[in-house]
C-alpha cells in the first residue's frame, strides 16, 4: 500500500529512533525537585526569586517558560514567579500566581488548584498579592537575595533589561537600600551544564524530529520554490514528528542568504545551480535540538560547491576524532580550524593556511589571533554550542578549565561562507590590499557559496556520541535528493 506523506515522515522519525524508548520519559517532579535542593545546597541562607515567562500578547505566539524557570519547575502558567527561602537549614518554594478572574478563565482554561500543583509540582501555591509583602519581611529579615532574571534567551541577558522581573527587582533593592542582592544565574547555568538521563531522552526525541524534518525538507528543495515552502515543510514535519515546534527561528538560506549565519526572513526564490543552508531545530518538551544540512537546489553540487562542502565535512570529522571524555574544547576548535584554513589557501580563498589580515576589530587580535587569520573571514563563528532547554545552553566545557565531560550536550558545526560583500567591510591597509589582490578572482569563482553541516552529540560513559544521524556526506545527500524526487538533468 503507497503510504502518505504523513506516514512516511512519521515512519521516519521512528526509524530514525531505533534503539531507543517508543516515548521519552518527561521529567518526574523528584528530578525538579533534586534541581531546586541542589541550587539551595550552594546556599548558606538567602531567598531566590525566579520571574517565569509573561502571558503572550500576540495570539499567534504561544506561550513558553523561560529557561531558568524552567529547569527549577514543572510549573508552566504564565506570569508566575518561584521564591524559594532558606533559613535555619530548611528551605520551602512557593509559587506565585495571579489568578485570572472568572470569565476570563473561560477563554484561557481553569488553572489548577492549590492542592494539585503541590502533588504535582511540590510546590506551595500563592497569589501574586502576596509577593510584595513576602519579599519585603524576607528583605527585613536581613536575607541576602538571589536572582534569576526573565531573559528569553542567554545570548540577550546582557541586553535584556526592561523585563518585567528586572524592573521589579531594581525597584524592590531601591526601597531596600541595605539589601544584598546576587546573581543566582552562574550557579544554575552549572547545574543546567550537566544533562541528566531523561534530559538526553529528550534531546534526541528532538533530535530525531529535527531528522525527519530534514528528510521531509528534501522534497521540497527545488528550483522555483519559495525558502518559505521549505520552512512550511520542516516545521510542519517538526509537528507530526510529535514535536511541540521549532526550538529556534528556522533558517533556510538560499544562494547569496546560504553565507549568512542568521539569516531568518526565509522569503526567497531558490534558483538552479545554487545551494540552501538549512538550519533547523525542534523542540520537544522543552529541549532543543540544532541540525544543519546544506543542500543542492537542484539535487546535484557543482564542482565548487562540492570542494566547499568537502573542506567542511573534512572540518567536522576532525574535530569529532578530537572530541573525547576529557579533551579541551580549544583543541577540538584548533582541529576543525586547521582543516579548514589549509583547504581555503589550496583553493586560493586565502594566502596561506596562517596567513593574517588587518582586521576592523584589530584591538581583539593579542589576545584573539583567531579572529585575525584569514580563513576567519570565511569561517567567523565559534565551533560549537551547548544544547538543552536553550538552543544555546550551558555545557560543562564553556567553564573551569574548558574541558568535555559526561554529561555535555554539544553542537559541532563548521561552516565555510563566501560572501564577495565581506571583502568591503575591512579596513583599506596596505597589508589588506596585497590579500585582496591574490584572492578576489578566486572569491568571485566562488561567491555566494556558503555551506555549514552542524551536528548534535552527548557525552557518555562510552565516549562520545553522534545523536543527529542524518545524511551528511555529499554523495549521500545527493542519493537521498533523488529518492526524494527526480533530479533535474
Amino acid at each position: 500500500m503507497r503510504r502518505s506523506p504523513l506516514a512516511a515522515v512519521v515512519g521516519l522519525a521512528c526509524a530514525l529512533a531505533a534503539g531507543r524508548p517508543a516515548a521519552a520519559q518527561s521529567i518526574p517532579p523528584e528530578e525538579y525537585q533534586a534541581r531546586r535542593d541542589s541550587l539551595a545546597a550552594h546556599l548558606d541562607s538567602g531567598v531566590v526569586v525566579a520571574f517565569g515567562a509573561r502571558e503572550p500578547v500576540a495570539l499567534w505566539t504561544a506561550y513558553r517558560p523561560l529557561p531558568a524557570f524552567r529547569y527549577l519547575t514543572s510549573f508552566h502558567e504564565p506570569d508566575a514567579v518561584l521564591v524559594m527561602v532558606k533559613r535555619g537549614g530548611v528551605t520551602r518554594t512557593s509559587v506565585f500566581v495571579d489568578i485570572p478572574d472568572v470569565r476570563y478563565q473561560l477563554y484561557v482554561g481553569i488553572p489548577a488548584d492549590s492542592a494539585t500543583v503541590a502533588r504535582e509540582t511540590g510546590l506551595a501555591r500563592r497569589h501574586m498579592r502576596e509577593l510584595r509583602p513576602a519579599l519585603d519581611s524576607l528583605a527585613a529579615a536581613g536575607l541576602p537575595f538571589y536572582t534569576l532574571r526573565d531573559f528569553a534567551s542567554g545570548d540577550a541577558a546582557g541586553r535584556d533589561t526592561v523585563t518585567l522581573g528586572a524592573r521589579f527587582m531594581q525597584g524592590f533593592a531601591a526601597a531596600h537600600p541595605a539589601l544584598v542582592v546576587r546573581d543566582a544565574h552562574p550557579i544554575v547555568d552549572r547545574l543546567r551544564a550537566r544533562k541528566s538521563p531523561r534530559e538526553l531522552a529528550l534531546l534526541k526525541r528532538a533530535i530525531d524530529a529535527t531528522g525527519a524534518a530534514h528528510a521531509a525538507a528534501l522534497r521540497a528543495v527545488r528550483p522555483n520554490a519559495n525558502e518559505r515552502q521549505v520552512q512550511a515543510t520542516v516545521e510542519s514535519a517538526f509537528l507530526q514528528a510529535g514535536a511541540e515546534g521549532p526550538s529556534f527561528a528556522s533558517i533556510i538560506g538560499s544562494g547569496p542568504n546560504s553565507t549568512t549565519l542568521h539569516y531568518m526572513r526565509n522569503d526567497r526564490v531558490m534558483r538552479d545551480g545554487e545551494v540552501v543552508v538549512m538550519d533547523i531545530g525542534a523542540s520537544y518538551e522543552g529541549y532543543a535540538a540544532d541540525v544543519t544540512r546544506t543542500v543542492p537546489v537542484n539535487g546535484r553540487y557543482t564542482p565548487e560547491q562540492r570542494a566547499v562542502y568537502q573542506i567542511v565535512r573534512d572540518a567536522q570529522k576532525a574535530a569529532e576524532t578530537t572530541a573525547k571524555p576529557g579533551a579541551k574544547w580549544a583543541a577540538v576548535q584548533e582541529a576543525a580550524d586547521s582543516v579548514i584554513a589549509r583547504g581555503l589557501a589550496r583553493l586560493g580563498l586565502i594566502e596561506s593556511a596562517d596567513a593574517m589580515f588587518d582586521a576592523p576589530w584589530g584591538g581583539q587580535c593579542t589576545a584573539r589571533s583567531r579572529l585575525c587569520r584569514q580563513f576567519a573571514l570565511f569561517m567567523p563563528h565559534g565551533l560549537g554550542h551547548g544544547i538543552g532547554i536553550e538552543v544555546h545552553d550551558p555545557a560543562q566545557y564553556y567553564m573551569d578549565d574548558q574541558t568535555l565531560r559526561e554529561g555535555d550536550a554539544f553542537t559541532i558545526e563548521p561552516g565555510i561562507y563566501v560572501n564577495p560583500e565581506v571583502l568591503r567591510l575591512i579596513p583599506d591597509t596596505p597589508r589588506n590590499r596585497a590579500m585582496l589582490a591574490k584572492i578576489r578572482a578566486v572569491v568571485d569563482r566562488y561567491k555566494h557559496v556558503g555551506v555549514r553541516i552542524e551536528d548534535d552529540y552527548a557525552v557518555t560513559k562510552q565516549g562520545v556520541e553522534w545523536l543527529s544521524r542524518a545524511p551528511r556526506e555529499a554523495s549521500e545527500i545527493e542519493a537521498a535528493m533523488a529518492r526524494a524526487r527526480p533530479v533535474v538533468p
